[in-house]
């Protein structure tokens, strides 16, 4: 299904994010994660893919096979990093032919033994230009939909580490919009001020299309410390912080404080009328499921 039909609905989209896994045995438990997820009837997946060619063979494999076995639209990420233009133009081909149908169209980041990685060498240097080739891609009418692949960008409440001037990271995120994206899809944040915020400089700044927030339930103390090394130094609230302080002693009693954290987080963004939350599942359901039960989303389809 086309992101532009999945979003034009009068209910937020809800959507997961899953990354391809190395051993056989963690293959078989994301799929028995997505089977348990596809009961609460998501809107779309999301699959990362790996800088540097690490992982993109197994993220192809594991977009075809969650289309081919689920009734879950795949969204595939792709970037920039280390591509040629023809090498964007077959994996398109690829998708395309499978019925792929959308595309998150990513800058990346450069492999971690490559800290001099020379953009200027690439065909895309920004994700603006992969934006527009892959828009190029749908004018030749190579895919099954007529209108070609949806496409999604991100955006980052907190700010872009690379853009330190917010002006500045709007005005590449219009760039973005302009060159044919279809919605964004937002880095992690803890405080919904900062969504918000960021939701209303996107309108002031001419861009109008679906905002969808990404949230990441805190589960464990180590995986609070290794967000903010994914996500360029992601801000916990005092709120949070003092929360999880106060059960630092029980490891259940931080995924409690996590996953009702991050609920809190979800019934004020729908209050607010975002237009999809993305969770960022770590492969895991345990906390998405508990979430979706409190909040009643089990319910809505």
């Amino acid at each position: 299904m086309h992101i532009q039909d999945i979003l034009s609905g009068s209910m937020p989209s809800l959507s997961f994010e899953f990354f391809p896994p190395r051993g056989v045995s963690a293959w078989e438990d994301l799929y028995q994660t997505i089977r348990e997820l596809e009961e609460l009837r998501p809107s779309f997946v999301s699959v990362t893919y790996g800088a540097g060619g690490t992982t993109r063979e197994m993220t192809h494999d594991l977009v075809v096979r969650i289309k081919q076995a689920t009734t879950i639209p795949p969204v595939p990420h792709l970037t920039c990093v280390g591509h040629s233009a023809a090498e964007v133009r077959g994996i398109l081909e690829r998708y395309a032919a499978a019925g792929v149908a959308n595309i998150l169209a990513l800058r990346g980041d450069p492999p971690r033994d490559q800290p001099d990685y020379d953009w200027s060498q690439g065909d895309f240097r920004h994700a603006s230009d992969l934006v527009r080739f892959i828009r190029e891609f749908n004018e030749t009418g190579a895919h099954p939909d007529p209108r070609g692949f949806g496409i999604g960008v991100a955006g980052f409440p907190e700010g872009h580490p690379a853009t330190p001037n917010r002006v500045t990271e709007l005005d590449f995120l219009k760039a973005k919009v302009d060159a044919g994206a279809d919605y964004i899809c937002t880095q992690l944040f803890f405080d919904n001020h900062d969504f918000l915020d960021f939701r209303d400089r996107c309108r002031l700044a001419g861009i109008e299309v679906p905002v969808l927030a990404g949230l990441m339930p805190v589960t464990s103390l180590q995986g609070m410390k290794r967000m903010a090394e994914l996500a360029a130094g992601a801000r916990y609230p005092a709120k949070l912080v003092r929360a999880l302080n106060r059960a630092h002693s029980s490891p259940e009693a931080v995924e409690r404080v996590g996953i009702h954290y991050a609920a809190e987080q979800c019934a004020g963004l729908l209050n607010e009328g975002v237009d999809g939350i993305h969770f960022y599942t770590l492969n895991k359901s345990h906390a998405t499921r508990e979430i979706f039960h409190s909040l009643g989303l089990d319910t809505v389809g």
